[in-house]
């Protein structure tokens, strides 16, 4: 057996973005260095195997002198959340899997992601993987959250870049680290790669003063930097297999056909699943092998599609679904004979909490997952659930 040095390639926002509209070729940042705790040996059968653990919508708000003001049954405590015990069990399963690197899709840190919020909670069950985290944004750390009897002032992400690339005495955010770029021209999208896969991980929450509030990508505002951004990292891209990652999903599972949005158009999961209609393009047109999500607090596989919802099993790319963190659940949205509302979903869970497991091998994956712990009141035998198969890269 030989030893071997892991290591993440981190391509840096930020020292491309000045570029991108002159056609530059994106320039990798020097090699991250992994060293796993674990034992790093492998066998000449598995070196081009890696374990890529995914999962988003995780830690609930602590129930601390500063969210006095923020209603009981919204933070860690409630019995119609999961709690410290959900965001605990998805630790700790991610931390068996002895991943190579955490896809952390977004909603990490509830109800407004401040900086005290991710100490009291999120690190609490997560810190000790927070070495291996290349996380996404949600909606929960940009946006003020008004419902249910609170009203808490957004954080803009404020609280969230300081907690993954550290901050200053005051609690002002580095400009850089592990989350991405924080600066006026990015916001914390960035890619890497892992063995022959390229990982991209977005910012879809373009309706907060980061962004200006909007949400176009074809204006030359900063969402529409961050599209062009995509489509060159996509374009220099040198490897077969590409997986991307953000918070709301393009396609949705728990939300009901209407009359005007099915839940299997592109788009249905409101303004920012426009923003991702317009990554799925690029994404399809480079022939990228997976999309991963959160923001729907359940477990949803799709059938492989194109960017207009239809089912393409040549070149179509399946959207994963992996909400099931910790906070809290959702119902997966079903029609009256109990098949799913989107025909395009293969199979759901949202009976408990648990995170995926990606082996990303040279020219292909395999996925599991199962639940690390059932929501309130569902019965034992939804434990029992289980996903898993596997899938070829298209590049």
């Amino acid at each position: 057996m030989r030893s071997r040095t892991r290591r993440l390639s981190l391509i840096a926002a930020g020292a491309v973005a000045a570029t991108l509209f002159a056609g530059a070729a994106a320039v990798a940042a020097p090699g991250i260095g992994n060293g796993w705790p674990y034992d790093p040996t492998v066998t000449a059968d598995d070196a081009k195997a890696y374990t890529l653990a995914a999962v988003g919508d995780i830690a609930c708000e602590p129930a601390d002198a500063e969210n006095a003001a923020t209603p009981s049954s919204l933070k860690c405590g409630s019995p119609s959340l999961g709690g410290y015990d959900a965001e605990f069990a998805t630790a700790q399963q991610t931390e068996a899997m002895k991943p190579d690197a955490v896809a952390l899709l977004g909603d990490e840190q509830y109800e407004v992601g401040k900086l005290s919020d991710f100490e009291g909670s999120f690190e609490q069950a997560w810190g000790g993987l927070k070495f291996l985290e290349r996380p996404a944004p949600g909606n929960h750390e940009y946006y003020p959250y008004t419902k249910k009897g609170d009203n808490e002032a957004g954080q803009n992400g404020t609280g969230y870049f300081a907690y993954f690339n550290g901050h200053d005495q005051a609690g002002k955010p580095n400009a850089s680290g592990q989350a991405g770029d924080d600066t006026a021209e990015t916001q914390g999208w960035y890619s890497y790669d892992l063995g022959n896969w390229h990982i991209v991980s977005l910012n879809a929450e373009c309706n907060s003063p980061a962004f200006g509030n909007d949400c176009s990508t074809t204006d030359g505002g900063l969402l529409a930097q961050e599209t062009a951004w995509l489509a060159a990292d996509l374009q220099n891209n040198h490897q077969q297999c590409t997986v991307a990652y953000w918070h709301q999903p393009t396609f949705s599972a728990t939300s009901a056909s209407t009359a005007t949005v099915s839940a299997s158009a592109p788009g249905a999961g409101g303004q920012e699943g426009q923003v991702a209609d317009a990554w799925w393009k690029l994404l399809y047109a480079n022939r990228a092998t997976l999309v991963l999500n959160g923001h729907e607090h359940a477990y949803a596989r799709f059938k492989p599609m194109d960017p207009a919802g239809q089912v393409d099993t040549k070149r179509g790319i399946p959207e994963i679904i992996i909400g099931t963190g910790g906070e809290g659940l959702d119902t997966l949205a079903k029609n009256a004979d109990g098949t799913f509302a989107n025909p395009n979903v293969v199979t759901g869970f949202d009976q408990g909490y648990g995170t995926m497991k990606l082996t990303l091998k040279q020219h292909g994956y395999s996925f599991s997952y199962s639940p690390a712990l059932l929501g309130a009141g569902q019965p034992a035998s939804a434990l029992n659930y289980t996903d898993s198969g596997s899938g070829d890269c298209k590049g």
